[in-house]
């Protein structure tokens, strides 16, 4: 789908397809089909359906290059003679990538633990949502995460991507408290009907959310 001037898709959960200025870049790749190699594998963080080896094998090619935090290394290990480059960004850092700005802020959870005190995301784990600027636009992912603090931080960010399932990140009311914050001119619930979540909770957030700025839902694209 043409979204500001920019080829987005969303293929499963977090996985989300970019083309602009001629890369193809990916977020998260989990439980895809067949898809056009990558340019760009940015990965938020380390679980099973961020960090998919066998998803991320589909898309790569000579010369692609995946973004992510220093505590994917390892399970990237693995498959490390498959791929070309490894960038390791941590929480607040720029770099440019393949001429592709990226931007990072932390994600992490204040309140959805899976016991007393111990989150699921911790803000020390140094998980992160990027913000990647293509085409003159910014579209901020914002990973696994709650509505937290460090998103007041976040200027002219013309596409958000949010989580919406609950359980692990926000809820739909809670990810129309980051609309509130962000300020997007477009934002796309993820994170739900794969591995938590259903589509009702990509509707719930977009009647709660639309007064505050335009939400698309966007089907799965699987090839």
């Amino acid at each position: 789908m043409d979204i500001e001037g920019i080829n987005i898709e969303r293929l499963n959960h977090d996985c989300f397809k970019i083309k602009a200025q001629n890369k193809i870049i990916y977020f998260d790749p989990y439980q895809i089909e067949l898809q056009e190699q990558a340019d760009l594998i940015l990965i938020t963080h380390e679980h099973a359906d961020h960090l998919s080896l066998k998803d991320i094998e589909k898309l790569l090619k000579q010369g692609t290059t995946i973004v992510t935090i220093p505590e994917c290394q390892s399970t990237l290990s693995r498959i490390a003679e498959k791929i070309s480059s490894v960038v390791l960004i941590e929480p607040f850092q720029k770099k440019e990538v393949q001429g592709i700005t990226i931007e990072t802020i932390p994600a992490y959870n204040i309140n959805k633990f899976r016991a007393p005190n111990m989150p699921f995301h911790p803000k020390q784990d140094g998980r992160v949502g990027f913000i990647i600027t293509v085409n003159g636009k910014r579209i901020y992912h914002a990973g696994d995460t709650d509505c937290i603090p460090e998103m007041q931080q976040l200027k002219n960010i013309d596409i958000a991507l949010l989580p919406v399932s609950g359980t692990y990140v926000m809820t739909p009311e809670e990810a129309v408290q980051a609309v509130k914050i962000i300020k997007p001119k477009i934002a796309i619930p993820m994170h739900y009907a794969a591995v938590v979540g259903n589509d009702t909770d990509a509707e719930k957030f977009k009647i709660l959310a639309t007064p505050f700025c335009q939400i698309l839902i966007l089907p799965k694209v699987l090839q």
